[in-house]
Order: C-alpha cells, then structure tokens, then sequence
C-alpha cells in the first residue's frame, strides 16, 4: 500500500501522527508491538531510515518504548496516551476556529454552527 505524504511537513512527522492517531482510536491498543521498521517501510512505502526517525521521535514523547531485542511498543502510560488526546484534540479544534474565522466567522457563528452540524449528525444516527 504506498501511502502519499504532504510536501509541506517531513515524512517522518507525518508517519509519527498516522500511528498517534491509530494509538487515539484504538487500532493500536497500549502495550501494543509496532510493526519492525522495515515492515512499516515497506508498507507506506518510505526508507526505513525515515520509519526509525519516526520511531525515535515518538519515544522521545514517550508515546512508545523500544525493548531491547524485543521490538517497539505503545506505551502502557495512561497518563501519557490521555495527554497525547488531549494535545490533538485541541490542536484540531485550534485549526478548525482559526480556519472559519480566517473566513470571516464570528465566534458565535462558529458555535452555532458546529452545534447544529452536531444535532444532525444526531438524528442520522438515531
């Protein structure tokens, strides 16, 4: 599956918020073993270099942890995945306000709008 990656951001940056948002919804669980990093090249199609950088990075937020011999795995810190939902939670939302007010918005507006959207989207599932 060759995945396409935006020029606008690193590779490795993008591939980091791909598995953050796996580890979100639950397609990866906590204790969970990544894929090597070769498999994980493979599948999206990029060096596996980038994948180790993509690797380290979420370490280094210790969002998983590399067990010597063993492989790579979503951390068990429920404080940590909490603060990682929280942090792209509010990131989105952020883009989200900025983009409709950059369109002209009113706060208001915007409030209402994702308010009606939420109550039909409500009733479609009901």
């Amino acid at each position: 599956m060759a995945d396409i990656f935006q020029s606008s951001q690193p590779i490795y940056q993008q591939l980091a918020e791909r598995l953050k948002r796996q580890i979100i919804r639950g397609e990866l669980s906590p204790g969970d073993k990544l894929p090597s990093v070769r498999e994980t090249g493979i599948d999206v199609s990029v060096n596996p270099n980038t994948v180790q950088r993509t690797y380290r990075e979420l370490e280094s937020m210790q969002i998983v942890e590399t067990r010597r011999g063993q492989g790579t795995f979503v951390t068990e810190d429920e404080l940590i995945l909490d603060s990682i939902r929280e942090e792209m939670k509010a990131k989105v939302i952020t883009d989200f306000v900025r983009g409709m007010q950059e369109m002209g918005y009113s706060d208001e507006e915007i409030q209402s709008g994702l308010t009606n959207y939420l109550k039909e989207k409500g009733e479609e599932n009901i």
